[in-house]
């Protein structure tokens, strides 16, 4: 008899830096329901974002590639069908596969209905391209191109309907669900109320790195954030309660992240695709009591998107598909060694939105690695930072006599890792013009709702 492999449920938010939780540190966020699954979970304190911005960190969460092998270097941009997805690669291994909420890699347009053909492989399917609107959002369900509209706050509801997902499974195929929020992504003070009322902007500890001159408005900013955030810890606790419940809860792969942090105020910066750690950094647990108990523990390695499909699959026993670029952790989930020797690649092809050149955006390839990070730009070495001695990042060591040695290897090591990738650090225009996509001033793609 064949041994039933376990489900999979990865859930994350958009936009949730790895500093905002309780079981992290922050003095601020209410997350009570996470805190307690870090508790029971594998931590990845290290985890990032390497090309931190929505459409290309979702197109590596779907394909396991990097943005210049999928192609998806800004957003609204689409995601082709040349790759074997995660979802074809688990229906391959007998799974259902179902999808809720924010998708973000149609490139056709935030709310127009996407086909079956442009779900990549995804069965059950309620879903919209991309919507910030979180109080008035719609949705499609399954093959019908009727806009249906989400009640109330949108996290909530497609948290009811990931929930109802598990009431209703009949058979014994187990399943892959990915539940995508939208939140905490800014607009932020539209969270619901009980949850704003949380936070008052006046009481809220600022982070080091926050300019005095910003600070007012970081903290209007944190305060709706924060709010989003609780909401979602609310809704992870729903849907783990729904999982012991149904008695689903042992043998699930439970996987919580975000596609990017969010600076919100700290060097005086908003959003993400900046080399900073409030933008790399994200959340990373991931629980599977059948395989590691539910005795947490802290894991180092600094596991990126793209690693997130090969270690899952590779958890299940499943075939890791050629066209995976990322790491399979799950050997180091088991003890084994990390497949990433401790070094995180961090880029962005072409600087766009809210990060365009006329705003101080730069095309840039980096690495984090436990004690540093280390960032070019096109025009040579940009940033050093010692995060151990500075973990709030608030001192370029670059050019220092004392750090001459860590910039030369860090150097060699950064040479090596865009020889190894055949990354030939490009300026943004020339990827545009070689995939075709057309881009405003401020360097983003155009899209209609």
């Amino acid at each position: 008899m064949t041994e039933k492999k376990p489900n999979v449920i990865l859930v994350f938010g958009d936009q949730w830096r790895a500093q905002a939780l309780g079981y992290a540190g922050d003095p601020n966020v209410q997350t009570p329901h996470l805190d307690g699954l870090a508790a029971e979970s594998l931590n990845f304190r290290n985890a990032v974002s390497g090309c931190p911005v929505c459409c290309p960190a979702r197109a590596s969460l779907l394909t396991g590639q990097s943005p210049l092998e999928h192609r998806v270097i800004v957003n609204d941009v689409p995601l082709s069908d040349c790759a074997t997805s995660i979802a074809q690669a688990f229906a391959a291994g007998g799974y259902d596969t179902a999808y809720i909420g924010k998708w973000h890699v149609d490139g056709q347009g935030r709310s127009n209905y996407i086909p079956p053909e442009r779900r990549q492989g995804f069965d059950y399917w309620k879903v919209l391209e991309c919507t910030h609107d979180y109080n008035n959002s719609f949705y499609y369900a399954g093959d019908s191109n009727e806009k249906l509209r989400w009640e109330g706050y949108d996290a909530i509801e497609q948290t009811r309907d990931a929930q109802a997902y598990l009431r209703d499974r009949s058979g014994e195929d187990p399943f892959l669900m990915v539940l995508s929020w939208g939140p905490p992504h800014d607009p932020y003070q539209t969270a619901p109320q009980a949850y704003r009322d949380l936070y008052d902007p006046a009481a809220l500890q600022l982070r080091p790195n926050v300019p005095s001159t910003f600070s007012d408005t970081a903290r209007d900013w944190l305060a709706g954030y924060y709010a989003h955030c609780t909401a979602l810890d609310a809704c992870a606790g729903d849907l783990l309660q729904t999982l012991d419940e149904e008695g689903l809860a042992d043998d699930t792969i439970f996987v919580f992240f975000s596609d990017h942090g969010d600076m919100v105020g700290s060097h005086g910066m908003n959003n993400k695709q900046k080399p900073w750690d409030e933008s790399v950094r994200v959340p990373f647990l991931l629980r599977y009591p059948a395989a590691f108990g539910r005795a947490g523990r802290t894991l180092e390695a600094p596991i990126d998107i793209p690693d997130i499909m090969p270690s899952v699959l590779g958890l299940c026993g499943l075939e890791v598909p050629e066209t995976v670029q990322g790491h399979d952790f799950s050997g180091y989930i088991h003890g084994g060694e990390d497949p990433s020797d401790g070094v995180a690649f961090l880029q962005c092809p072409h600087p766009f939105g809210q990060w365009w050149p006329g705003a101080g955006g730069r095309s840039f390839r980096g690495l984090r690695t436990e004690r540093y990070t280390y960032v070019r730009s096109l025009e040579g070495p940009w940033l050093l930072y010692d995060n151990g001695a500075d973990p709030y990042q608030q001192n370029n060591v670059l050019g220092e006599p004392q750090y001459d040695a860590a910039w030369r290897e860090l150097e060699a090591m950064l040479q090596a890792q865009l020889a190894s990738r055949g990354d030939e650090f490009l300026p943004g225009p020339a990827y545009l013009e070689r995939w075709g996509y057309p881009v405003g001033a401020r360097g983003t793609v155009a899209y209609t709702n």
